[in-house]
């Protein structure tokens, strides 16, 4: 049971934080493979989707009427990072960067976390209530 409607979204992007500090993991540790390409995530290319302060219609039953085209993937993609520097081997992972990219999302995990939890509680706290009378 989610403790509200916002509880799905914030552990879908939660999940999302979790697939991007693998791929960030990935790319350091890959860091001295020759021909290496730094890869992330695509997920802001998901919000680009919200148009007009609409969300994309979603289908929910097979009878429904709404044209394919109007969904949207809901799946994270792995792309390569253009425009970094390359090295003579062919690689471009910068440690630099990596770093403070993992060190963003780990910021913004943990504050995901703090969400949850604080949802979580309203929610406890509403049922404690409601129990009361």
């Amino acid at each position: 049971m989610e403790a509200s409607s916002v509880s799905a979204e914030l552990f879908k992007n939660l999940s999302y934080r979790a697939d991007r500090q693998n791929i960030i993991s990935s790319n350091i540790a890959n860091r001295d493979t020759p021909g290496y390409k730094t890869k992330d995530l695509s997920f802001a290319d998901e919000l680009s989707t919200v148009k007009n302060n609409q969300l994309p219609m979603k289908i929910t039953n097979h009878n429904h009427i709404i044209p394919q085209n109007n969904i949207a993937s809901k799946e994270n993609k792995v792309y390569e990072v253009d425009n970094l520097q390359v090295q003579n081997d062919g690689n471009n992972v910068s440690l630099d960067r990596e770093m403070s990219e993992m060190a963003k999302n780990n910021m913004v995990f943990q504050a995901l976390q703090a969400a949850i939890k604080k949802d979580s509680a309203l929610f406890r706290l509403v049922i404690d209530s409601s129990g009361k009378n």
